[in-house]
């Protein structure tokens, strides 16, 4: 959270967003990773509707167990709600927030590294294996450290966003607004969805995750956003 507030409070300051409000970006970080938290944890739970309903309880608020694309759903929709209420037009404050966004996540799956909470890959001979015999899903195994693997990929993301969304010489613009944010969900959508292949999640249908359907929609709405954006035809918008 403390370093998306820093990448997205330089964001806003380059793109001349809400200068007269200096607290809105630790709004946009706090509230929203507050309703993420909340929306992961519903998203991780419906997952497994049959221990759910043996379990609510337990389930509800076991001390593990958060799923990012509920994460995603949740913060999203409050992210929605403080952008207009602070009068931001909604595709440049996504754009603002996209490399915020995705550099905290990477930082986030450090927490999966450290407490080896089953977010780790299969087993594997590579030399940067590692096992999590103390994890809260332990395994003696040497597995692909897939955590490590996001933070790498989440990092270059972010570098990827932050630079298609500079502005333009003029201080607007260089890009159509909502561009970067399409971008954010096709390139974490793909990510994702790679990785999956090589960690332990269980396989659903079609001999694929959760995860990757969830990961196959971001990517799909990603490329409609551009197609829309493209068809929209939109002058290309100033940062306020």
């Amino acid at each position: 959270m403390l370093c998306s507030y820093f990448v997205l409070r330089a964001d806003f300051a380059r793109r001349r967003i809400a200068t007269s409000n200096p607290s809105l970006a630790e709004s946009l970080i706090a509230i929203p990773s507050l309703c993420g938290i909340v929306g992961a944890r519903i998203y991780h739970v419906l997952e497994t509707p049959d221990l759910l309903l043996a379990d609510p309880w337990g389930q509800l608020f076991s001390r593990y167990g958060l799923a990012w694309f509920g994460g995603l759903i949740g913060a999203l929709a409050a992210w929605v709600v403080l952008a207009r209420r602070n009068n931001i037009p909604l595709f440049v404050s996504l754009d603002a927030g996209s490399p915020a966004a995705a550099l905290g996540y990477g930082i986030g799956r450090l927490g999966c590294l450290l407490s080896g909470d089953g977010d780790y890959g299969t087993p594997t001979s590579l030399p940067w294996g590692m096992s999590f015999p103390n994890g809260l899903v332990p395994t003696t195994q040497r597995v692909h450290p897939t955590p490590l693997y996001e933070l790498l990929a989440a990092v270059f993301i972010a570098l990827i966003l932050w630079r298609i969304g500079r502005p333009d010489s003029r201080g607007g613009a260089a890009l159509r607004a909502g561009t970067v944010f399409a971008a954010y969900l096709i390139l974490t959508g793909a990510c994702r969805f790679l990785v999956e292949f090589i960690r332990i999640n269980p396989r659903s249908f079609f001999g694929i995750t959760n995860a990757q359907v969830a990961s196959g929609l971001s990517v799909a709405i990603g490329v409609a956003l551009l197609y829309y954006l493209k068809r929209r035809g939109q002058p290309k918008p100033h940062a306020q």
